[in-house]
């Protein structure tokens, strides 16, 4: 069990998930978070890793560090998306192991499973069919974690979860055009057209792709409701099943943001999977439901980006 008091290690505290889960601790009342700068702890660094655990014994490790992008990024880094995210979590799960911490949340990706799966996606489909090319590095790095996880549990009985979320957005995240997911790239796009008084922008792909969003705080919260969850599965979705397509999300930033703009589609850019929504039945069976709206989310979110912009 999993106490106020208990001893929790959060790695990636700093990124878009990450901070929303430390933030999400410390307003619940959680006295003894560990965390620990990029800079003084490479995760990459297996010994230092697995000193680091050594010396700090948490009760629960939550992996919430990983190398992240969009498909732009995903097709131009394959070398490090797959190295740096493989490295990352072994040296986590076997350093949870060998320091005989029993409880772990690993957070992977609704990218692990096959590009044209039955939709919405079970968690059973994982391993099931191909990939989705532009981001299959990071996808089998993913698979590995989870199977890593899985094996730990079934040979040592371990308590190693792992929650799967869709796309994720909200405060802290990247929005850079080359290297951020598409819906912070959608939000950057239409404010810079905005600000900048231009009549368009130009998005990736046909637009019809269609994708599930979930706000990052519902992640965070579905990060510490599974920390004192007894589950028979190893392996959980986050979503809220339900998906649009990459058009409609662009229509409802401009609607938002109150600004007439004409959308352009450079079909010369990838797709990447068709649809890819989430069945989260499983979630709801332990009693986890996701509760911010996009409407709410998007607002928290843009108010954040404004933050930044004018910090």
């Amino acid at each position: 069990m999993i106490r106020k008091k208990s001893r929790i290690f959060l790695a990636g505290h700093n990124g878009l998930v990450g901070s929303s889960i430390f933030n999400k601790l410390k307003l619940l009342g959680f006295r003894n978070i560990v965390t620990i700068e990029k800079k003084k702890l490479n995760l990459i660094n297996q010994k230092d890793v697995f000193c680091f655990l050594k010396e700090n014994k948490p009760d629960i490790v939550i992996n919430a560090a990983a190398r992240v992008g969009g498909i732009f990024a995903n097709n131009k880094y394959k070398a490090e998306f797959i190295y740096e995210n493989l490295s990352i979590q072994n040296n986590i799960i076997h350093g949870c192991f060998l320091n005989k911490i029993k409880n772990l949340i690993f957070l992977g990706s609704s990218c692990v499973y096959p590009k044209n799966c039955k939709q919405p996606i079970k968690e059973e489909y994982l391993l099931s069919g191909p990939l989705e090319k532009t981001n299959e590095p990071y996808a089998i790095a993913k698979i590995s974690g989870i199977k890593m996880c899985e094996s730990y549990n079934f040979q040592y009985r371990t308590n190693y979860k792992c929650l799967m979320p869709t796309n994720t957005y909200g405060p802290n995240d990247n929005y850079d055009l080359e290297s951020s997911h598409f819906f912070p790239s959608i939000i950057n796009k239409v404010h810079l057209a905005k600000t900048g008084n231009k009549n368009f922008i130009t998005l990736w792909g046909s637009g019809r792709a269609k994708r599930e969003l979930i706000y990052v705080d519902d992640i965070a919260d579905a990060c510490i409701y599974f920390m004192n969850r007894h589950t028979r599965e190893a392996i959980i979705n986050i979503g809220t099943g339900k998906a649009f397509s990459i058009f409609e999300y662009a229509k409802f930033v401009i609607k938002e943001l109150n600004v007439n703009l004409k959308i352009k589609f450079d079909k010369s850019k990838p797709d990447g999977t068709p649809i890819k929504v989430l069945d989260i039945s499983r979630a709801k069976k332990y009693g986890w439901y996701p509760r911010i709206n996009l409407k709410t989310g998007f607002k928290l979110t843009y108010a954040s980006y404004l933050d930044v912009l004018n910090s």
